[in-house]
């Protein structure tokens, strides 16, 4: 019987999925199951997104294009990254992906050698350490402390560069924990990837859902001066414009690294869809109130959410600064986090996830999606608080 590579044993998968999966067999059996593990919008593409899209694909819109992306969609992200950054950029250094997660893969395997080590949070998003070992390199994981707010101390990461740190990345606001890292500490961590010449990935898909105060985008480490030369950017569509399965996203990049992303699309996917650029070129281009209005009913659930919590009985949540996650402490309930996520969701009806699905240093804690309705998320307060009075 053939045998698989090597490597097919060094992707993870992410657990997000596989929690989804389960709670779908449950309500397969007819159980009602409240979802809190994914971590998806439920608010609908916006009309005018999906019109453009809808118009792209009866015009014709559906056969291949460049592999670097359209190249009025790469002008609007350009725009899009001066508007929201304050940093002007080449369109040539846009490349359009098919969802966020490519270019975690791309970086990788653009600048991860064998046995090269790549810093990453601790919990954080499990992709990324998947990429990692999938190139052959050795993720080191950055310990988020509680004390800290889980937000990574420079301190933390300076002790862990060696002379084989090859890459660092960074995601603020924070999967799964919400925390936005100050531009103080950004600044920080610059000047120790410019001391050590290091390449950085920084993950701000969630940069425009941050609550401040004032509402709106986060410290951007892509932003500070000189970062754009040694940073690869990575944003997309799928939290901001709810466009989750429309699988849209794009890298800013150096200019020594375009061509190899390039090459790295059209060895992999050949293009991202015409059409689907088309609804993202609408996203920017046009009115933005659907980003607003969405932040605020975010920002409304989130202190909703967040108070229900710490009402309960040996759970403890403080606010989150951005993203929709929150990040809820429950080591006083004496069970392991994949424990009591399995017995919340067999005996409770409600799916979260395990902190652990993030490192292991999300021991101890829940991640719960507030992409849900606040009456949703009421209930599955309730259900979570009835189990826990019986454990």
């Amino acid at each position: 019987m053939p045998v698989l590579a090597a490597r097919a044993s060094d992707l993870d998968t992410e657990s997000a999925f596989e929690m989804l999966a389960k709670a779908r067999a449950l309500e397969a059996q007819g159980r009602d199951i409240v979802h809190l593990e994914i971590g998806e919008p439920d608010f609908p593409t916006p009309p005018h997104v999906r019109e453009a899209g809808q118009r792209a694909l009866e015009a014709g819109e559906t056969r291949y294009v460049q592999a670097a992306g359209l190249p009025a969609l790469r002008e609007a992200v350009a725009e899009e990254i001066r508007r929201v950054r304050g940093v002007r950029i080449d369109p040539e250094h846009v490349v359009v992906t098919t969802g966020g997660k490519p270019v975690i893969f791309y970086t990788a395997l653009a600048v991860v050698g064998p046995r090269d080590e790549v810093l990453l949070p601790d919990p954080g998003f499990p992709i990324y350490a998947s990429a990692v070992r999938f190139a052959g390199g050795v993720p080191v994981p950055v310990p988020l402390r509680p004390e800290a707010g889980f937000r990574m101390r420079p301190e933390d990461l300076a002790e862990r560069i060696t002379p084989r740190t090859r890459l660092l990345i960074l995601n603020s606001p924070s999967n799964p924990t919400g925390a936005v890292m100050p531009e103080e500490d950004l600044r920080r961590v610059a000047a120790l990837a410019e001391r050590h010449d290091l390449w950085v990935l920084s993950d701000e898909i969630y940069l425009r859902l941050s609550y401040g105060p004032p509402l709106g985008p986060a410290p951007s480490f892509y932003a500070l001066p000189g970062m754009a030369a040694r940073t690869i950017l990575l944003d997309g569509f799928s939290k901001t414009h709810s466009m989750t399965g429309w699988r849209l996203g794009y890298a800013a990049l150096p200019a020594t690294l375009v061509e190899t992303f390039v090459r790295l699309v059209v060895n992999s996917v050949s293009c991202t869809p015409p059409f689907v650029q088309a609804a993202g070129l609408t996203a920017l281009g046009g009115d933005q109130g659907h980003v607003h209005a969405m932040l605020l009913e975010f920002a409304a659930r989130r202190q909703a959410l967040v108070a229900a919590l710490n009402a309960v009985p040996g759970i403890a949540c403080a606010a989150p600064d951005g993203a929709f996650y929150a990040w809820a402490d429950v080591r006083a309930l004496g069970r392991t986090s994949g424990d009591l996520a399995d017995w919340l969701l067999h005996r409770a009806g409600v799916a979260v996830l395990p902190g652990t699905c993030f490192g292991s240093a999300g021991e101890g804690y829940l991640r719960l999606s507030y992409a849900a309705s606040r009456e949703t998320l009421a209930e599955a307060v309730r259900r979570i608080d009835a189990a826990v009075a019986g454990l």
